[in-house]
């Protein structure tokens, strides 16, 4: 157990959790995890493709700004913000980050390039969904963290959550969440996280693209099987970056995969 959270193991020689993770995701863990929490609500998620798909576009540090028309449009998640990205040294690991800053909150730069995540006409009927704290002291506005095969802890704003995966067979997977919050949480800071869950999920103003677009790349990669495309965003390697314009955490993820399946 660290931080509240149970990880088992069928290996018999497995090393220690915090061993596993490292020190660098631990602090990520730790970070979030600070204080006992409470349950807000668990589902669970059918998805149409195998569970690696999912686990590359969590792992994908650069779409979320690009591909979630929410996100650039209310400015939560965009390049032009300061961030990074943490990989653990076996590449299995991964915490992204975006940190809020005040420069970033008036920039038009997804504007003036035309770019699609960006529409000015957008507008939502009830504002306070994203009425926002720095709970955590760092200007941190989101970040995702990994641990390597299936397992992810969540910040989005004021909206916490652990999604497992779960994998069903080579063409299908489940995506367990369970949202929480703490224990010592005002009334205020519980409907905040209510209203805020409301982002991700089957049906979440972010996520909704996330739910579908593994089975818009199954159905491709059947269609083209003998066909190859490689895209090297941010070099070869495996390295943390202070940048999310970098496949580093995926390229990880397969390092750490191959390193699994020669055993």
């Amino acid at each position: 157990m660290v931080h509240g959270l149970v990880f088992a193991s069928l290996c018999p020689d497995a090393p220690s959790i915090e061993a596993y993770l490292g020190e660098e995701i631990l602090g990520r863990v730790a970070r979030v995890l600070r204080r006992p929490i409470r349950v807000l609500g668990r589902f669970v998620q059918a998805l149409p493709n195998n569970w690696k798909l999912y686990v590359e576009n969590v792992k994908d540090t650069y779409h979320a700004s690009l591909l979630h028309a929410f996100f650039g449009t209310f400015r939560i998640t965009r390049l032009t913000q300061g961030g990074g990205v943490l990989v653990s040294p076996d590449g299995g690991h991964h915490a992204s980050y975006t940190i809020d800053r005040a420069e970033d909150r008036s920039s038009t730069a997804y504007r003036d390039q035309g770019i699609r995540s960006e529409h000015q006409d957008y507008r939502l009927a009830d504002p306070s969904l994203l009425d926002s704290v720095d709970e955590f002291g760092d200007d941190i506005r989101l970040q995702i963290l990994t641990v390597f095969p299936g397992f992810v802890l969540q910040q989005i704003q004021n909206c916490l959550a652990v999604r497992q995966v779960l994998p069903k067979g080579t063409g299908a997977m489940e995506l367990h969440w369970t949202y929480f919050g703490f224990a010592d949480d005002t009334p205020e800071m519980g409907r905040r996280r209510l209203r805020q869950l409301n982002l991700v999920g089957p049906a979440g103003y972010v996520s909704m693209e996330d739910g579908c677009v593994g089975g818009f790349v199954s159905r491709g990669a059947a269609a083209a099987e003998n066909e190859v495309s490689v895209v090297n965003m941010g070099g070869e390697g495996t390295e943390s970056a202070e940048t999310r314009a970098t496949e580093a955490s995926v390229r990880g993820f397969w390092k750490a995969y191959r390193r699994y399946m020669d055993h």
